[in-house]
């Protein structure tokens, strides 16, 4: 069985065609840069719904501790996801402050990227092994860049792990079988233009799954 999240979601029907089709992650992405931003009130609106059925995951990138404090007290994640340049301690303090688990994506584009994961093992809840954003990039993921997923064949962690980047429901089922991976992450696949989510590549990407 490989757990699915789907990340970036911005409205209902997206959001019900994640949760219907049986993803057991649900992200919102909240950092201004990204097309996939939402603020807190509104992502504490609508992940309501989500609430029991799927993991509630608060992406942000570099957040300090009042955005972090905010979306502790008004989203109330299961899990924030650090996808900037945070260090162990960071996530340390992240816990303490939003009383939330970790997800940690680590960018990735030759076997020596691993390695960080030794730092991260013991720290985060979930590992997310993510494509390396082009050189110059404003944003650190969401790009639809990949890497090569036969990298990841036979590593084990303390915690079932992410394969993020470049997926979407042609590759999917590919992707696990390649990689071994227990979980995946997908959000500019599943969309029909920059942050628009699109409810029937949600689906086809969770069925192929």
């Amino acid at each position: 069985m490989t757990d699915v999240k789907i990340c970036g979601l911005t409205t209902p029907d997206t959001l019900d065609a994640a949760l219907d089709h049986g993803a057991a992650f649900v992200g919102a992405v909240v950092f201004p840069k990204s097309p996939r931003h939402i603020d807190p009130l509104h992502a504490a609106t609508l992940f309501e719904r989500a609430r029991g059925r799927a993991k509630i995951v608060a992406v942000t990138v570099g957040a300090d501790h009042a955005l972090l404090t905010e979306i502790a007290l008004i989203l109330k994640p299961d899990l924030i996801q650090l996808h900037g340049r945070e260090t162990p301690e960071q996530a340390e303090q992240a816990r303490s402050l939003t009383g939330a688990g970790i997800i940690k994506a680590l960018p990735i584009s030759v076997p020596a990227d691993l390695e960080v994961a030794d730092l991260w093992d013991n720290v985060a809840d979930h590992l997310m092994f993510d494509a390396r954003p082009p050189e110059g990039s404003t944003l650190p993921g969401g790009m639809g860049a990949r890497f090569d997923w036969s990298m990841m064949q036979g590593r084990t962690y303390l915690r079932p792990w992410f394969l993020a980047g470049g997926l979407n429901p042609e590759n999917a089922a590919r992707a696990a079988a390649i990689s071994g991976a227990p979980m995946l992450d997908v959000s500019s696949g599943v969309e029909s233009a920059p942050g628009v989510k699109d409810a029937a590549r949600i689906a086809a990407f969770l069925q192929a799954v």
